[in-house]
């Protein structure tokens, strides 16, 4: 059955979502490598499975279809321009890391089903995967070097990053980290090759081979005709405004692009780890991100023409942002730990602003952010509880952890 792309708001009832299980490139995780993979604990496997396995029946229970990357990528390398389209994508973008094996590990690829293709890509390419008597560089035979020829990649299962729907069409984003960069190979062969959605001639306003970075976790689609984009560590400034122009040249309904600007630390890694919607016009969001005069740098991209050109103005009061783009007469910003200094910042860390709306006033979020929860409970928010000791230690939340395919409209 065709499916058709459809996100035009954050908090319209969520039909269809992405995700990803974690699987065995948790397992593949080394304590000597986890900055190169943007990790700063090893999470237990069987721990980390129940808690997502758990995000994922609530989910269910309301009635939302939950799609898995890894079926998705399973089902759509059984075409055999598939597999070779999916194969020769990771070898490209691992070539500067093959180090002299790319035609070892090509020969290694092609002896494989298209099930263990995708298994093997997703947990990494250990060394000992290839016969010792193709062993020929020195990189390899030596016991110091790296045992991976393609890295694990255990932040699939923040499926919010690598692309992001917008509207009916799609942006595949280029992830700023190398560890990161290949994940979005998974969904482009799965909107160009699954049965599911290749017919959809689905409109791209960004290509993961753009130059700049761009990270769905910037990416917030507010109303049919607003996005807010964070200009964060990840998003590139040059990145929204090549998006903003080609949303405005392809698409109708959108006229505005709020760019937010927030400090390009670790703990604030992407907008929505400091700021999401929750309800037509209540908002989380995290006060350390303000100036100490209480300010922002936001900036609103405006449709000029048909074109894709846009004028800019600045802005530095969020409320009073919010409130022009999205003709709004109030709104409420709801601070992550109920604006306590201690707690906030915690429970930022854990990613208390990072909540999923699955409906007007109802989200998802971490069970281990107490006061930010019954702040928001207070606030008139429905709040779903999820477990997070293992999940969070990958330093993401329930909208880092999902992609939405198709919402209703509000």
């Amino acid at each position: 059955m065709q499916q058709q792309l459809n996100v035009t708001s954050e908090i319209g009832r969520l039909k269809t979502v992405m995700l990803h299980r974690p699987g065995l490139e948790i397992e593949h995780l080394m304590p000597q490598y986890l900055e190169r993979l943007l990790f700063d604990d090893t999470p237990h496997l069987p721990i980390i499975q129940k808690e997502h396995d758990y995000f994922a029946q609530q989910l269910t229970n309301r009635d939302i279809e939950v799609l898995y990357l890894d079926v998705l990528m399973k089902e759509a390398v059984q075409n055999q321009d598939a597999r070779q389209y999916f194969m020769h994508e990771i070898l490209k973008d691992g070539l500067e890391n093959l180090d002299g094996s790319y035609d070892s590990v090509k020969e290694y690829f092609q002896s494989l089903e298209g099930d263990e293709l995708v298994s093997i890509v997703m947990s990494g390419v250990p060394k000992s995967k290839i016969p010792k008597s193709k062993q020929v560089h020195l990189h390899e035979i030596t016991n110091e070097h790296y045992p991976f020829y393609l890295d694990p990649m255990p932040n699939l299962y923040f499926t919010r990053d690598p692309a992001a729907v917008i509207g009916n069409g799609l942006s595949i984003n280029r992830m700023y980290e190398p560890a990161r960069r290949r994940e979005s190979i998974f969904v482009d062969t799965i909107m160009k090759y699954h049965p599911r959605f290749r017919d959809a001639q689905t409109q791209t306003y960004f290509s993961r081979n753009d130059v700049y970075s761009m990270e769905g976790g910037d990416q917030l689609v507010l109303s049919s005709e607003v996005l807010a984009i964070g200009v964060s560590a990840r998003t590139t400034a040059q990145g929204i405004e090549k998006l903003a122009s080609e949303v405005f040249k392809q698409n109708n309904t959108f006229k505005k692009v709020m760019a937010v600007e927030i400090p390009k630390k670790r703990a604030y890694m992407h907008l929505d780890t400091v700021f999401t919607m929750v309800d037509y016009d209540k908002f989380t969001y995290h006060p350390g991100i303000e100036s100490e005069e209480g300010g922002l740098n936001i900036y609103i991209l405006e449709k000029t023409s048909e074109e894709g050109e846009f004028a800019i103005s600045r802005k530095s009061d969020l409320t009073s942002a919010l409130k022009e783009v999205l003709n709004l007469k109030e709104i409420t910003l709801i601070p992550c730990g109920g604006g306590c200094p201690i707690a906030a910042a915690r429970e930022q860390w854990n990613d208390g602003s990072n909540t999923l709306s699955i409906a007007p006033g109802v989200v998802v979020t971490y069970d281990r952010n107490t006061v930010t929860n019954k702040v928001l409970r207070e606030h008139g928010i429905e709040v779903i509880e999820i477990e997070s000791s293992e999940l969070s230690r990958g330093r993401g939340g329930p909208r880092c952890m999902s992609m939405p395919l198709v919402r209703e409209n509000l």
